[in-house]
């Protein structure tokens, strides 16, 4: 393995996953043909996906492009499977009336005794356990694995809650590549639906089917940051009755670092089977501050500003300066940077928050250094607040 990681550090970003994986000495190849190569080996140069770099604009590439083009640090969404993913609501948007957010908030005396309940020892422990597989690439047996350990924990938090008899429940969204997407439904007096939105995988983008790649940060950190705001929110005897305006879905994502490929095909179903969805917010790296101190500028929440809902992203500022202990700055993350651009292609207003200043973020992720020792808790509190917050207002807001 120490071979495999020294070449990941030492060959460029143009040699190819089959290359590499060809100058393996004959016997370590033999060692690790096992059921996590082939899924990244023996497929890398022959089927072609067909991937969006920005709106409208797409190519044909391999699975070992894929990959090089994240190197790259080029974002796109694999659009094969779903190529009419936002078509019906581009035909049904001049008769769709705009969702109208909230000018404040306004719900503080029942919020903040709620986030007292909020723990840092929590986020580490579920973090600590997702973090222990080799990888939660979505083509792997681990990454199957993880998926299943991730639907426990759910599980275990909703009937601790109490909710089950109340309607509250998970479910797995299945994809052909064997890790599936969750869903926490939460039911509502309406159908209008609030998504909280997280990805499960992750991927060392040198070798995704070999080399470690436990995801701390991208996307462990916000996979256990809106798992811990889902227990909170879930002691509110006015959510979990049902007494809420409108239902409430938490979601935890296959497949993003592949093109955004698991968020595609929810977003894609719910838009066929016409879903009101009225907000979705994407939590995609929560914990890393390390560059941002370095610096010298202020611990902040970033909130992208770039292909997002602008009035959804203005009222997420509101929650922000009201729930938060921390400030937030605006940034940008570029085209398809995580899964709200699914749900915004569907026609659903989407946002995005992530740790810092986009400029400021982890530079560790998609690696095996990406690791829960260089993330900050106290950081992870301060976006489930904001997730807490936000869930809770938007639960009970007309919209």
């Amino acid at each position: 393995m120490k071979l495999i990681q020294s070449l990941a550090v030492a060959l460029p970003a143009c040699v190819t996953v089959s290359q590499a994986f060809s100058i393996l000495p004959r016997g370590l190849q033999t060692r690790l043909g096992g059921s996590q190569v082939p899924l990244g080996h023996t497929e890398a140069s022959s089927e072609k996906r067909l991937i969006e770099l920005s709106p409208g604009t797409t190519r044909w590439v391999t699975e070992d492009e894929k990959w090089a083009l994240k190197r790259d640090g080029l974002n796109f969404m694999d659009i094969t499977d779903t190529p009419h993913l936002g078509l019906q609501s581009e035909k049904t948007a001049a008769a769709r009336e705009p969702v109208v957010f909230p000018h404040e908030t306004v719900f503080e005396e029942d919020i903040l005794p709620l986030m007292k309940n909020l723990s840092k020892a929590n986020m580490k422990e579920h973090l600590t356990g997702l973090t222990s597989f080799h990888t939660r690439y979505y083509k792997s047996e681990y990454g199957a694995q993880s998926a299943a350990w991730l639907m426990e924990r759910i599980n275990e938090t909703i009937v601790e809650a109490g909710a089950i008899e109340h309607g509250v429940s998970v479910k797995r969204f299945e994809h052909p590549w064997g890790q599936p997407s969750l869903i926490v439904t939460i039911p509502g007096q309406t159908n209008k639906t609030v998504v909280i939105g997280a990805h499960q995988d992750s991927v060392n983008l040198f070798l995704p089917s070999l080399l470690a790649a436990p995801g701390a940060d991208d996307d462990g950190s916000g996979t256990v940051t809106i798992l811990e705001a889902l227990r909170v929110l879930l002691k509110s005897s006015e959510i979990v009755q049902g007494r809420a305006r409108n239902t409430i879905e938490f979601h935890w994502y296959s497949a993003e670092e592949g093109g955004l490929l698991g968020s595609q095909a929810l977003f894609s179903e719910y838009e066929m089977k016409s879903r009101d969805i009225k907000a979705m917010l994407q939590q995609d790296m929560t914990g890393f501050i390390e560059k941002t101190i370095e610096a010298g500028e202020p611990e902040s929440v970033g909130v992208i500003t770039d292909f997002v809902d602008p009035g959804l992203t203005e009222f997420i500022k509101k929650v922000i300066t009201t729930y938060c202990d921390i400030p937030f700055v605006l940034t940008k993350c570029g085209y398809a940077c995580s899964d709200h651009a699914s749900a915004s292609k569907a026609g659903y207003p989407s946002a995005f928050v992530i740790e810092s200043d986009f400029k400021y973020s982890d530079n560790y992720i998609h690696t095996q250094l990406d690791t829960l020792d260089r993330l900050s808790f106290d950081h992870m509190l301060q976006h489930a607040k904001l997730t807490l917050g936000l869930a809770y207002e938007l639960a009970f807001a007309k919209l």
